[in-house]
């Protein structure tokens, strides 16, 4: 017996607001038992001394170290800039006052 039947297919269209033509529904039906089923083969396989996983390769993140290293001063990194005010950028006003 089927996992689902073509009415239930035609439920679930009905549910997702899908038109589907009576070829449609038998052609689901077929494919979404066959997912079903191996859904189902797959459920009776997973032993119970195998921990879920996302991934089944280890995964670790790479990184490497953080090492100081001498940046620019803020005369170096301002000396570019089109107009500085207290030793900052200057850009013009984009928001009024009160935002």
């Amino acid at each position: 017996m089927p996992a689902i039947s073509r009415d239930e297919v035609a439920h679930l269209a009905r549910l997702s607001r899908l038109a589907l033509t009576d070829a449609e529904l038998d052609e689901f039906a077929g494919q979404l038992d066959s997912i079903l089923n191996h859904v189902k083969a797959v459920s009776e396989v997973a032993a119970d001394d195998v921990a879920p996983m996302a991934n089944p390769n280890a995964v670790t993140n790479v990184t490497r170290p953080d090492v100081i290293a001498p940046g620019l001063t803020p005369e170096e990194a301002l000396s570019g800039a089109p107009a500085v005010e207290e030793n900052r950028f200057s850009v013009p006003q984009i928001l009024g006052e009160g935002e």
